[in-house]
């Protein structure tokens, strides 16, 4: 008999299911989605933010570089992939955002919320549709607070996050 294990493919799926049907959207309106956008999309994501130690003109601190995640639906089945772009991508296709609104996430230490347009697209399907890229409901994934100086210069960090990510149409 297997154990779920937090972190495991099945707890990650089983944890995207429960955000789905859990999660309270009353501080949606952070980032709010264009009005009259169609939801073509929604995905729960499970990954790592990459971060990278470089010297600044501030001093030494921890550098954005890229998130990478797998993208679930509301059933658990890995529907896709997020990477540096910020690229979203599908077996049919793919799109690439750029960020026209952020606020702070109301979870401490959870990246901020966003909402990007779309910029370009790759091949067909629904991510070929798509005209913003909402991203809410995050947990983790902001940067560390410490551990970046002149001796750790280069090093990497992965911090864990997860995010909903609604992909949606253009406004009608």
């Amino acid at each position: 008999m297997s154990r779920l294990i937090a972190g495991t493919p099945i707890a990650v799926a089983i944890a995207a299911m429960v955000a789905f049907a859990g999660v309270a959207h009353a501080v949606d309106p952070l980032v709010p989605a264009p009005q009259g956008a169609p939801l073509l999309l929604e995905a729960a994501a499970d990954g790592v933010q990459i971060y990278a130690c470089e010297g600044t003109a501030k001093g030494f601190e921890w550098v954005f570089k890229a998130p990478e995640a797998d993208l679930f639906d509301q059933q658990g089945l890995q529907v896709g992939t997020h990477f540096a772009g910020p690229t979203w991508k599908n077996k049919e296709g793919s799109v690439v955002g750029e960020v026209a609104g952020r606020a702070d996430a109301p979870a401490s230490g959870a990246i901020p919320w966003l909402l990007l347009r779309a910029k370009s697209h790759e091949g067909s399907g629904v991510l070929s549709t798509v005209a913003f890229v909402r991203r809410a409901d995050t947990k983790g994934g902001a940067a560390p607070t410490a551990g970046c100086d002149v001796a750790h210069k280069g090093a990497e960090a992965r911090v864990r996050y997860s995010a909903l990510y609604q992909f949606y149409g253009a406004a009608k």
